[in-house]
């Protein structure tokens, strides 16, 4: 029975889902967002979460206790110089974790976790970036819903008055 057994041990040794769990949340942290199965991501948000806490008060203690989770200096230097700042007023809730469907080898459910203040499609903002204009295949750049339905106005116009102007002249014959 597993009576008070409480976390998911995602069929691994204790040692070697330490070492997964500190790899993804380093990922996490410098790629700001990773996919993967929902049950580790479910695991990794019980993981990073207090390491997101502790960062927010910068000293060599904390910074000391988040390298002995992570076992990597640059995800640490990233955690307290990029990470923190953005998240210190959030209370809590520094990861969001969105479904994505199943995986085609073994039909697991996959999603998306990410850091929930670096998702600009969320939040609304460009974040001061102009946004890239998107080319087609032909090197053209796609028009705008607008700009496509007055396009095939134009045409269906000047279908019509060929229509018209063949059924002028074979009329006249």
């Amino acid at each position: 029975m597993r009576h008070l057994k409480s976390g998911n041990h995602l069929g691994r040794t204790s040692t070697h889902r330490k070492a997964l769990l500190s790899n993804m949340a380093s990922s996490l942290i410098i790629q700001k967002r990773i996919s993967t199965t929902i049950a580790k991501a479910k695991a990794l948000r019980v993981y990073i979460e207090p390491l997101l806490t502790k960062s927010k008060e910068d000293t060599t203690h904390s910074r000391r206790i988040v390298f002995s989770y992570l076992q990597e200096k640059s995800a640490v230097t990233e955690l307290f110089r990029e990470v923190s700042p953005k998240i210190m007023n959030r209370p809590g809730g520094y990861t969001r974790i969105l479904k994505t469907g199943f995986r085609h080898g073994d039909n697991a459910d996959m999603c998306i976790i990410e850091l929930v203040d670096y998702n600009e499609n969320m939040l609304g903002t460009a974040a001061g970036k102009a946004k890239a204009v998107k080319k087609s295949r032909r090197g053209a750049a796609k028009k705008k819903p607008v700009e496509a339905v007055a396009a095939k106005a134009a045409v269906k116009e000047v279908l019509e008055s060929k229509s018209k102007a063949e059924d002028s002249t074979s009329e006249n014959k």
